[in-house]
Order: C-alpha cells, then structure tokens, then sequence
C-alpha cells in the first residue's frame, strides 16, 4: 500500500487532524468527515508517477465558483 500520512486542517471548523492518504489506487477524489464537527471534507488526490510526487487538496466542496 503506497500511503502518506499528513497534517490538515479541517475548511469548515479549523480543527487540525491527521489524515491517513492510500494513493496506491492512483488519482482520486472522495470524502471524509471531520473528526471534530462531521462535516464532510472533499479531499482531491493527484498521482505524478513520472515525478514521484503526491499532491492533494482538502475543502470544504461548498464553496461557488461564479
């Protein structure tokens, strides 16, 4: 399992967790509930294999885009 542990903070409450990020499936996108406030937290997951780099994004998903 390729997985990658990191710090956030959570869009809608500000509470810090840690998160647990399996990108061994490649690109993703899902949810997951704060562990303080369970409001769901978008969390974007994107997979440079020829770069070996991880790169993510964590929001709230309510935001509107005009």
């Amino acid at each position: 399992m390729k997985a990658k542990n990191v710090h956030v903070d959570c869009p809608h409450c500000g509470h810090s967790m840690h998160l647990l990020l399996d990108y061994s499936q490649g690109d993703q996108d899902y949810y997951e509930d704060c562990t303080n406030c369970c409001h769901p937290i978008r969390i974007t997951l994107h997979v440079d294999e020829e770069h070996s780099k991880l790169s993510y994004r964590i929001n709230a998903d309510d935001e509107q885009y005009y």
